[in-house]
C-alpha cells in the first residue's frame, strides 16, 4: 500500500472523515482543511462544496488499520513541529517554556559561577603561559 495515498479517516473525522484525510493526505492540521471547506462553502462553494464532499465520502476508501497503527507515530512528529500545532493547551505550553527557560537559567548561573571563581582565573593564566 502506498503511504502518500489518499484515504478517508472516519476515526479522526466529525462527519465522514473527508477532511481528516485531506489533512492528513497535505501534512495539514485538520482543523485548518475544515476552516478551509467551511470557508468555501460560505463564500459561494455552497453545493459545489456539498457535491465535493460527498463525492469523496463515496468515492474514498476507509483507511486500513494496519496503516493507522503503523503511522501514527510518523505523523505525530512529523507533521506538529510547532507547539501552537499540536493543539496544546496555553496553560501547558507556558508551563513546558518555564520548565525549559528555568533550565536555562541554571545552566547560565553555573557558567557565571565559574567565570567569576577563583578556578577560572587560575585556568586562564594556565593558557596563556
Amino acid at each position: 500500500m502506498n503511504r502518500k495515498a489518499l484515504y478517508r479517516e472516519p476515526k479522526n473525522g466529525k462527519i465522514a472523515g473527508v477532511c481528516a484525510g485531506l489533512g492528513r493526505y497535505f501534512s495539514m492540521e485538520v482543523w485548518w482543511v475544515r476552516i478551509i471547506v467551511v470557508s468555501a462553502f460560505l463564500l459561494g462553494g455552497g453545493i459545489l462544496i456539498v457535491f465535493a464532499y460527498v463525492g469523496l465520502w463515496l468515492m474514498l476508501e476507509k483507511r486500513p488499520d494496519d496503516l493507522v497503527a503503523a503511522d501514527e507515530f510518523d505523523f505525530d512528529h512529523t507533521l506538529k513541529s510547532k507547539p501552537w500545532q499540536t493543539g496544546q493547551l496555553p496553560s501547558e505550553l507556558l508551563a513546558d517554556l518555564n520548565k525549559e527557560y528555568s533550565q536555562i537559567e541554571t545552566k547560565v548561573r553555573q557558567m557565571e559561577a565559574y567565570v567569576t571563581s577563583d578556578a577560572y582565573k587560575v585556568n586562564k593564566e594556565f593558557r596563556q603561559l
